[in-house]
């Protein structure tokens, strides 16, 4: 059998007898007393398993927290879910690793996810190579303003900010006091949604935006999660705030056999036409992002409503257009 077979032996057999002598183990797994003892100390330290010896029943059991409940060992393959989740955690925390962080704080992490995806170093090294997960655009945060902002989020206290807000006019610098509630991370960015002082509401503020982050001694201002939630959850993307629309979308036959598997919005409604196109309403309280994703589609998709949205693409295009000219 080869080693992952041997590792659900062991946990069986421990589980099924309660406490297995060295011996007992050898004869049913056929292998050396050296592979043996590599095996539980493998399933000690990468697996985590609570295997103890008991001297005075001269044999291998489960730790106290353990008996008569099984202990999960991961499997040789993970569904699509698992896997993404995993390898997503993974590739997360190398790149963290870049500023500094993970060295200094994730590294045990890191290790027990680098174990959980292969039987060895070599293996688990070997599959984050065979599976790609492809992150574009990605903004890169200081590691002294994530390590500030991160301490302010798990402490509960507030922070003073240089932020730099962004527009169409161009970026302009403010100074903010701002109570952290939770960090987002959102296709490839982190962001941290806060209340702020001054202007006496929810906001989401990009880290890759702060000029300067210090944390203060006084606490922050507590803001229910379900509050939080309505207010910065029910927009479109990571805009958030404001009175929320709903965007009716009409795409070409073509285009649905992609689109009608896709998630725009948790709240999403969508349903197929007779002639084969797919209708999408979702929400939004700001069209910025929309309207974004909308051109990745351009002449596939119809905006029906609101009017509004519908005349801004309208510009967008007629924008892409004339910059073509």
């Amino acid at each position: 059998m080869d080693r992952t077979e041997r590792f659900y032996k062991i946990e069986l057999l421990i589980r099924s007898r309660e406490c297995v002598s060295f011996a007992a183990l050898l004869e049913a797994l056929e292998v050396s007393p050296a592979t043996l003892k590599r095996d539980l100390q493998y399933l000690r330290e990468r697996m985590d398993a609570p295997i103890e010896y008991d001297a005075a029943a001269n044999g291998y059991r489960f730790g106290q927290q353990w008996r008569g409940t099984q202990h999960e060992l991961p499997g040789v393959w993970f569904n699509e879910r698992e896997l993404h989740a995993l390898l997503t955690m993974h590739q997360l925390l190398s790149s963290l690793d870049e500023n500094g962080i993970l060295s200094r704080h994730l590294q045990p992490m890191f290790d027990k996810l680098s174990g959980m995806l292969g039987k060895d170093e070599d293996e688990a090294k070997e599959l984050t190579r065979r599976v790609k997960l492809i992150s574009t655009a990605r903004r890169r945060v200081a590691s002294e303003f994530f390590e500030t902002v991160g301490s302010a989020v798990v402490q509960r206290q507030r922070l003073k900010l240089r932020y730099r807000k962004r527009g169409r006019g161009g970026a302009t610098l403010s100074e903010r006091i701002v109570s952290p509630q939770r960090l987002v991370h959102y296709r490839n960015t982190w962001y941290l949604d806060a209340w702020c002082h001054q202007s006496e509401g929810l906001r989401r503020f990009a880290l890759d935006a702060m000029e300067a982050a210090v944390l203060l001694e006084e606490k922050a201002k507590p803001v229910a999660l379900k509050a939080l939630e309505a207010e910065l959850d029910q927009g479109y993307g990571i805009f958030a705030g404001g009175h929320a629309q709903q965007a009716e979308l009409v795409f070409s036959a073509e285009a649905a056999q992609w689109v009608s598997r896709e998630e725009w919005h948790p709240a999403q409604q969508s349903r197929w036409l007779e002639d084969g196109r797919w209708q999408l309403d979702v929400p939004y309280v700001d069209a910025t992002e929309l309207l974004m994703d909308l051109l990745r589609h351009a002449g596939q998709v119809e905006v029906r409503a609101p009017a509004a949205l519908r005349t801004a693409y309208a510009k967008r295009l007629r924008e892409a257009a004339a910059a073509l000219a």
